[in-house]
């Protein structure tokens, strides 16, 4: 993570920080749906700012989830004093989920949300929110549609904020996810209309943690069946390889569940398997 000091925020984003403050403070009191990520953490802390007790953070736990984001979301909560609920969620039986289909997103948002937001009423809280922002408007992201059905807020989007808004803000605001790695749910290395299992879930979680713990924070393990295509930028294609050939990271890979091992030669994209996906 880099420590250069972060240049002043322009006007414009400095106006788009004060449009956000202020559509939270209109909210009152807020659930933020809180993974960890880039675009919920500065969502959460900012809430928290301009809120205090009545922000609150929901974080659910279920397959998809790799452990180390729970760790990583608890972790900050915990050192910022913010009220965290962690909700287990047996994403397996979410209707049509473990189908693959090519909206598995809308349904694991329509179910997941609809939780957060009964767990937000019994705390008394009348708004959930989470960190949808305008760059990802540009993506097949059928996710985005359960959240209109459910009147779930986006006010980073509200706001006007994109990607490299928000990445420029937390890093003002000295988030420790300003140069955090962009995630997804680890259902998405999975093809679509391929089962999804607990199983392959784990493997790739387990592989991912290799490829992580190897010094390559940018990465996706896809699953073919048996086969893990490993996508990272194309500057690190070369060491990528020479570190599974030279140390045990192949090995731990291939202990993850997967019998052949593969470096995707067009790189780290994401959602790559989105591109034959007609939106």
């Amino acid at each position: 993570m880099s420590t250069d000091t972060p240049s002043p925020l322009s006007a414009e984003l400095s106006k788009k920080h004060e449009a956000l403050k202020e559509h939270l403070i209109k909210l009152g009191a807020v659930a933020v749906a809180f993974s960890g990520g880039v675009d919920s953490t500065l969502l959460l802390n900012v809430a928290a700012d301009v809120l205090g007790d009545n922000a609150v953070a929901i974080t659910a736990r279920a397959q998809m989830i790799p452990a180390r984001e729970i760790r990583e979301a608890s972790d900050f909560c915990a050192k910022r004093g913010i009220r965290h609920v962690v909700m287990d969620v047996d994403a397996l039986t979410i209707p049509g989920f473990a189908d693959n289909p090519t909206d598995r997103c809308y349904l694991c948002k329509s179910a997941l949300f609809a939780r957060i937001i009964d767990q937000a009423a019994r705390l008394g809280i009348p708004y959930v929110a989470e960190g949808a922002n305008t760059s990802d408007l540009g993506d097949y992201r059928p996710g985005l549609k359960a959240l209109g059905e459910l009147k779930v807020d986006s006010p980073l989007l509200a706001a006007g904020l994109s990607k490299a808004d928000v990445r420029a803000l937390s890093r003002k605001l000295s988030l420790p996810t300003w140069d955090k790695p962009s995630y997804a749910c680890l259902a998405s290395r999975i093809p679509y209309n391929e089962a999804i299992t607990a199983e392959k879930l784990r493997s790739v979680e387990h592989a991912e943690d290799a490829l992580m713990d190897a010094g390559f924070p940018q990465i996706r393990c896809r699953a073919h069946g048996d086969l893990a295509r490993i996508e990272v930028a194309p500057d690190q294609r070369a060491a990528l390889m020479d570190a599974l050939i030279s140390t045990d990271l192949t090995k731990r890979i291939h202990d993850a569940g997967f019998a052949y091992v593969t470096v995707d030669a067009d790189g780290y994209r994401t959602g790559s398997l989105n591109q034959n996906v007609p939106v």
